[in-house]
């Protein structure tokens, strides 16, 4: 890294961070207008509403804006370097297109390794925050409702191969429900089965409870009936899997969501593709990051009539384009037969081209 490099990725990274604070402060103006009565209803206080919504808000609409930004900063600083006729001594003085590119591609690669540990961890926990509150005071005919009012929610599930079970009245708020009943089968034959009055999940052992348990084992001959006051079981699921809302894969860390889809596999349910898209994009979207900070480099590299605005106009073009081929992909998938994983990465497959393209065309 020469001097160069460093004053190539200092513009970089300093447009970057200043635009996204800039427009995280315009969003959250935006947000504070459209919410202003769900504030005051819910009588909470500025710090509290700080705490328990903005700390998971800040962190969701930057990962959101997170790519676009960066191919707008990309553009932005590089065209202005490109008026100034900052690039052509550059190359003219003997650097190769490729070692102008350099500050670029480490750039990219950070700010993509940034976007990627905060997918795994961060955005999640902070959809935790931002959805909860959303669920609770914003949107009354979400999830919240559906927890505290309707605690009569019976739920029917496969735990492995071979056992199948039910939770009848399940309160996905307070984490417990009954009766609850579980079947072990083999040779199309219940060999085990288990009821119990209640179910409950105790935040200390991370396990379930059940009370007063009923088990009736099936033999060959005869069969075996044993009543338990109370017994802890560690079921393969846990509260979060059994819990019924639209923020669910935004809320699990990529172990997490990994799991829960192997899961709801097991129990043949329904919408797993969507699930699955959104697991495979968590790793995409990097790569995004990464494609659009060469193009915009590329692109905004060139000195052309209009200057700034020509190449902003053509950046918006572009960003307008990848934002329609994602969300075509994914309809395609939740909707169709598209896989998951094709459609998580075709919007990457297409912007390669676009950049290796603009890369052999530009001019050197």
């Amino acid at each position: 890294m020469k001097k160069l490099d460093w004053f190539i990725l200092k513009k970089f990274l300093s447009t970057f961070f200043f635009g996204i604070l800039l427009f995280t402060v315009i969003a959250i103006v935006i947000d504070l207008s459209e919410k202003t009565d769900n504030f005051v209803r819910s009588q909470l206080g500025f710090f509290n509403i700080v705490r328990l919504y903005y700390y998971g808000f800040i962190p969701y609409i930057i990962a959101l804006l997170f790519p676009l930004f960066v191919f707008i900063s990309v553009i932005f600083f590089t065209s202005k370097m490109a008026g100034n006729t900052e690039i052509i001594p550059i190359l003219a003085s003997g650097i190769s297109y490729n070692r102008w590119l350099r500050p670029y591609y480490v750039g990219g690669t950070f700010l993509a390794i940034i976007l990627w540990l905060s997918n795994l961890y961060v955005i999640p926990k902070a959809n935790q925050i931002r959805s909860s509150f959303e669920a609770r005071y914003v949107d009354k005919d979400n999830s919240y409702e559906q927890l505290t009012a309707n605690t009569n929610t019976s739920i029917y599930f496969k735990i492995d191969s071979f056992t199948y079970a039910g939770i009848l009245g399940y309160d996905t708020l307070f984490k417990r429900g009954g009766p609850f009943f579980m079947n072990r089968i083999e040779n199309n034959k219940v060999i085990l089965n288990t009821r119990a009055e209640s179910i409950s999940w105790d935040t200390i052992s991370k396990k379930w409870v059940l009370q007063n348990v009923f088990k009736r084992r099936v033999l060959p001959i005869n069969e075996t009936v044993t009543s338990i006051d109370k017994e802890v079981v560690d079921f393969n699921f846990k509260p979060l899997d059994l819990s019924r809302d639209k923020f669910t894969k935004d809320k699990l860390t990529s172990a997490q969501l990994e799991r829960f889809i192997k899961l709801e596999e097991s129990r043949g349910s329904e919408g797993i593709n969507d699930l699955k898209v959104e697991l495979y994009r968590r790793d995409a979207t990097p790569v995004t990051v990464f494609l659009l900070t060469l193009i915009g480099a590329i692109v905004a590299g060139r000195k052309v009539r209009g200057g700034s605005g020509a190449h902003l106009a053509l950046g918006f073009i572009t960003a307008a384009a990848f934002i329609i081929t994602d969300r075509f992909s994914t309809i395609f998938s939740t909707k169709g037969n598209l896989p998951p994983l094709i459609a998580a990465w075709i919007p990457n497959a297409i912007f390669v081209l676009v950049a290796l393209r603009l890369y052999y065309k530009a001019p050197k």
